[in-house]
């Protein structure tokens, strides 16, 4: 079984930081020789979570063929209201996960602005998923869980 870290419940006040549309903010890991890597935020349903577990935490699955891109979003407030308002919704539970990818390889993808100021992402091609996978330092963590409201 793998361990994720799971804070069950909705969050009932949501803040959040503007950011731009520009390079990823990087960060430092402290373990092992110090590797720049920028946090990233996805929402997802059960059935990619399940698979995401069975990888042990430690990679994304290969896209259906309906879907030519992975989108990891660059910030929680996006990840948390895509897995709040779209997956409950459409799966009955929603799910914001957070992983760290190496920011040296994530300098290839530009940010995507979809929407309004903090509504960014990155587009990885689908065929490049697994060489995104390989960049992943640690785990992919379940920080929210939302679940229809009685």
């Amino acid at each position: 079984m793998a361990s994720f870290v799971s804070m069950n419940g909705p969050t009932t006040q949501l803040t959040s930081t503007p950011t731009a549309p520009t390079a990823p903010t990087a960060a430092t890991t402290t373990a092992g020789p110090a590797v720049a890597t920028t946090t990233l935020w996805r929402p997802t349903g059960p059935e990619e979570l399940a698979l995401v577990e069975a990888a042990d935490g430690r990679a994304w699955p290969p896209r259906l063929p309906d879907q030519p891109i992975f989108y990891p979003v660059l910030n929680e407030d996006y990840a948390i209201r895509i897995a709040r308002d779209w997956n409950v919704p459409a799966s009955g539970v929603g799910y914001v996960t957070r992983f760290e990818v190496e920011t040296a390889f994530l300098d290839r993808y530009p940010v995507r602005r979809v929407g309004g100021r903090t509504i960014v992402e990155l587009w990885v091609p689908a065929e490049e998923l697994d060489e995104f996978n390989r960049h992943i330092v640690g785990r992919i963590e379940v920080v929210h869980e939302f679940r229809p409201q009685p």
